[in-house]
């Protein structure tokens, strides 16, 4: 067991972690946070994407010891003052999920590309989702969600 600590959503977190422990289940399980899906463990559908120091990342990618010392952010955080955020909104205005089971993932990927770039391309947009997939939507919703947000 190691032990480390974690700032989530602003909150600190010190746990005992077995190192062979991924991040998405830490989350999960430890500290309750089911917003972050599991949905391939094989990094290939992005429904676990988490920030982690801002940037996204698939959370079935890391093991909960490497998150030690960082700030991390899903889809509980993104809220505003206990309201839908902006970018969560606007996904729930423009019809930009069906099932959610990807829509968390979906939002991270957003925040993390807003914050890089606040006024994205079409392009830009979809290259940013490429590793995150929707089996419902289309994309397209997503994609104009995105863009009225960047607006």
């Amino acid at each position: 067991m190691r032990r480390v600590s974690i700032t989530v959503n602003g909150a600190e977190h010190d746990l005992e972690l077995e190192p062979r422990e991924l991040l998405v289940y830490v989350l999960r399980e430890r500290l309750g946070l089911t917003g972050t899906n599991v949905g391939c463990d094989t990094s290939s559908c992005g429904a676990c994407t988490v920030l982690i120091d801002g940037e996204s990342v698939k959370s079935c990618t890391v093991l909960g010891v490497q998150a030690d010392g960082h700030e991390l952010t899903t889809v509980e955080g993104l809220t505003e003052n206990g309201t839908l955020g902006t970018l969560q909104e606007s996904f729930h205005s423009h019809h930009a999920l069906q099932c959610g089971y990807c829509t968390s993932g979906m939002l991270l990927a957003a925040t993390s590309l807003l914050a890089e770039n606040p006024s994205p391309s079409e392009d830009e947009i979809r290259h940013a989702l490429e590793g995150n997939i929707c089996r419902c939507t289309g994309y397209q919703n997503i994609v104009d969600a995105i863009s009225a947000v960047a607006r």
